[in-house]
């Protein structure tokens, strides 16, 4: 079956946008073909900084013929709906329309609508301007005469050649030659611009990927990434180092070059008295190069590996050379900006209130900044004030939390008032991303408590699902509180995530501190906290989430979690529990006993009928009944008792007794008894079973 060959080449291309752009080429054609009547044996997307393409293989030569037949109206209906029906048919005519007789509903029109297949090259010329005008760009621009008519191109860079061949894997193809703003889709493409900027005539993809990499350029993504890291591994091991791997400088560096090639620059040892984060965020940052370290060691070593897409005469000195200018400028900044922290601000007159408002000492570093701040009045928000009153705020809650931490109330309290003073650091100013970690190490430096100064930087923790989380008690007492002063503020404006808009990253935030409960086992009330029932239910998502995530069935987790429920490590407990629970033998008697007890009960319920408020046993009639009473008042006080220590296993094992009573009720008892009075009881005996498992779980929420 044909091949389609698709190219856009263009100007160099932001490599942060070169995958998706790729990938949204591919839906975009794809979807239009499939469309238009077409199908297709596969698809593959590719990239480099100056080409997407597209390979659609197995793509049949024309769409299939549709017949359809559209029923009418009656014919004698009245003339608009006949009008109407002809219309939307596209027949000029009754006559073009058939009779068809059915002997219930009379006779009414039929029209048979049919439409000849199309040729594939056809189809793609019709869909590709539009699909190539309308490409979802983060940002696109207008260039050259054209850029000042209505309706010219926009393109991320400017486009400045189209290839678009079809054709069988072992037949001449042809070209679509589809137009756009002057721009003709043709079989002509060019290679490397430096190294191969000749012409390149291509047929189908198996010759223009071949022939691109004659002309100096890898069109497959994932290779280019496989050569720079195997090439950056092998020069780093050469020089007896090894390379600190980057995934996501990885991949931009690979959106960078048609052609890698891989070298190694140097720079003066004196720098290394930089911390490493700082150097190796300079490296990364300004030249787009990696960082190496000694074999086996944390610390990095003075060499540095950059990507090259010129394969130079001279082995790549030149390059080196210029590479290291710019690497060992941008490195006497940052050892500026290191040592420049860690001395005076020259305004320390100006922050005495500041100072006094805290209990911050002037003699130090880190206390004048975080004076500094203060004193500025940086704002954090609008509506929630300055960093200092941020700042108060956090102490404030910190110091309530060390109660249920356990916490150094006064390392707590030290780490509160300095953990955002390095956001007036020149470290962080310049590179935000070291916010906390540039904290720590101040920290150290001017000899402060090193769980206090931990808590520095882990405070932000944990960002992410795969963000470690803290483990010092002093750590998790401040990035609690941290976390609950952004949630309790944006939910006190009323500024709460919508939709997919989060701008303030609040599921992050409550995220981590279900993280931080659950995997530190903090046992903390969260609604006497907050005091918002709202943000409550908040955290019930971030938590469901986070159990599924884990593993846990979504019934088991609305089973237990009630919307009260504020002790978010006791319910992943139950939750836990109830999982190994309500698989075992034990556990399906339970649940099968309890559901039916309960679903009878919820239909009288919902019928109205009267049930008592509590069991009689002088109404009791049967042994059975007798029975199930006794069972549930030991199991109930069995379970409460096992609640109580928290033992949910032994309360819901306790509860599984309850199996065999209830089982022998329903076969001798009939609940609806004549008798009202019976018939109240036995239904008010069944209330107690509901309220005795629900002491553990809603058991009627369970699945199975």
């Amino acid at each position: 079956m044909p091949n389609l060959l698709l190219e856009l080449r263009s100007e160099e291309i932001p490599a942060r946008m070169q995958r998706k752009a790729a990938g949204d080429l591919k839906k975009l054609v794809t979807d239009a073909l499939v469309e238009a009547g077409l199908s297709y044996e596969g698809a593959r997307e590719y990239w480099t900084p100056r080409r997407l393409a597209l390979d659609i293989h197995g793509l049949t030569a024309r769409s299939a013929d549709v017949r359809e037949e559209r029923k009418g109206p009656r014919t004698d209906a009245n003339e608009k709906a006949i009008e109407g029906f002809l219309r939307g048919a596209g027949l000029s005519s009754v006559s073009e329309a058939q009779v068809v007789s059915d002997p219930k509903k009379g006779d009414f029109y039929v029209a048979v609508i049919s439409k000849p297949g199309r040729a594939t090259e056809e189809i793609v010329a019709e869909v590709m301007p539009g699909i190539i005008r309308d490409f979802p760009w983060p940002k696109s621009m207008r260039w050259g005469k054209a850029s000042s008519k209505p309706g010219a191109l926009r393109w991320v860079r400017p486009l400045q050649s189209i290839v678009c061949t079809f054709g069988p894997e072992h037949e001449e193809t042809v070209v679509i030659p589809f137009e756009i703003d002057g721009i003709t889709a043709s079989n002509v493409t060019y290679g490397h611009r430096f190294h191969a900027p000749e012409v390149i005539t291509v047929r189908r993809f198996d010759d223009y990927a071949a022939s691109l990499e004659k002309a100096k350029v890898i069109l497959d993504a994932e290779r280019r990434k496989d050569i720079i890291l195997h090439d950056a591994r092998d020069i780093a091991f050469a020089n007896g180092l090894e390379l600190v791997e980057d995934e996501g400088l990885l991949e931009e560096v690979s959106g960078l070059v048609e052609w890698p090639q891989v070298l190694m620059g140097s720079f003066e040892e004196d720098y290394l008295s930089i911390p490493s984060e700082i150097i190796r965020l300079t490296i990364k940052t300004n030249q787009k190069c990696f960082v190496t370290r000694k074999q086996g060691e944390e610390t990095l070593s003075n060499r540095f590996i950059l990507v090259s897409n010129i394969q130079a005469h001279d082995g790549g000195k030149e390059i080196v050379h210029g590479n290291g200018k710019v690497v060992r400028a941008r490195l006497s900044d940052a050892l500026h900006f290191w040592k420049r922290d860690q001395g005076d601000m020259p305004d320390l007159d100006t922050l005495k209130a500041s100072a006094a408002k805290f209990g911050l000492d002037l003699t130090k570093p880190l206390d004048q900044r975080m004076a500094k701040l203060d004193a500025l009045d940086v704002t954090f928000h609008a509506k929630l004030g300055t960093q200092g009153d941020r700042v108060a705020r956090i102490r404030a809650l910190a110091k309530e939390l060390t109660a249920i931490t356990g916490a150094d109330a006064a390392l707590v309290d030290r780490a509160a008032v300095l953990a955002k003073a390095d956001l007036r650091t020149e470290a962080v100013g310049e590179f935000p991303e070291l916010q906390g970690l540039m904290g720590r190490k101040y920290a150290v430096l001017q000899g402060e408590n090193l769980s206090m100064a931990a808590a520095i930087e882990d405070h932000y923790k944990p960002q992410g699902p795969s963000d470690r989380v803290p483990e010092d008690k002093v750590a998790i007492t401040l990035a609690l509180a941290d976390k609950l002063d952004t949630l309790t503020g944006f939910w006190a404006i009323d500024e709460k995530p919508t939709g997919s808009k989060d701008p303030f990253a609040l599921r992050r935030a409550a995220l981590g501190v279900v993280r931080i409960l659950l995997e530190r086992r903090v046992r903390l009330p969260l609604l006497a906290t907050t005091k918002d029932g709202d943000l409550l239910s908040f955290f019930h998502d971030r938590l469901k989430v986070y159990l599924r995530d884990q593993g846990a069935r979504h019934d088991l987790i609305d089973a237990v979690l009630t919307p009260e429920a504020d002790d978010l490590l006791m319910v992943a407990r139950r939750v836990e529990a109830l999982t190994a629970f309500i698989t075992s033998e034990d556990g399906k008697n339970l649940l099968a006993g309890t559901k039916r007890a309960t679903q009878l009960l919820a239909a009288e319920e919902k019928k109205g009928t009267v049930i008592a408020d509590g069991v009689s046993p002088a109404l009791f009639r049967l042994d059975a009944e007798k029975e199930l009473f006794a069972a549930i008042s030991s199991a109930s006080k069995d379970a409460a008792n096992s609640v109580a220590g928290e033992d949910f296993r032994s309360a819901m094992e306790a509860l599984s007794k309850l199996r065999g009573p209830v089982d022998r009720f329903f076969e001798d008892v009939l609940v609806n008894d004549e008798d009202a009075a019976i018939r109240a009881n036995r239904l008010a005996l069944l209330r107690l079973i509901r309220e005795a498992t629900g002491t553990v779980a809603d058991f009627s929420k369970i699945s199975g």
